[in-house]
């Protein structure tokens, strides 16, 4: 495919993630999902201490209530994925 995905990172009815239907979302999109989140939590953690450091706490405070938001959505889809890995072949 020409957006550097191949043609088995392309879920067959959409994108189940992006459309909402966590419930469609074979376990590895919520795996990559999750993953993608993880960063996006790490990546506000570091911005916070940044803001920490400069001595903006209220900038750092936003940047970690954030971070708490992407790692707890990220453990919500890690289950999921550990939950639909199990159901795969029964």
């Amino acid at each position: 495919m020409h957006n550097g995905k191949s043609q088995h990172d392309i879920h067959p009815h959409g994108d189940p993630l992006k459309d909402g239907h966590l419930n469609d979302a074979h376990p590895n999109d919520l795996h990559r999902e999750a993953a993608a989140q993880h960063e996006l939590a790490a990546k506000s953690h570091r911005t916070a201490a940044e803001h920490n450091e400069k001595g903006d706490n209220d900038g750092g405070r936003w940047h970690a209530e954030r971070a708490l938001e992407y790692s707890n959505h990220a453990y919500k889809l890690a289950k999921d994925a550990r939950n639909k890995s199990g159901q795969i072949g029964n």
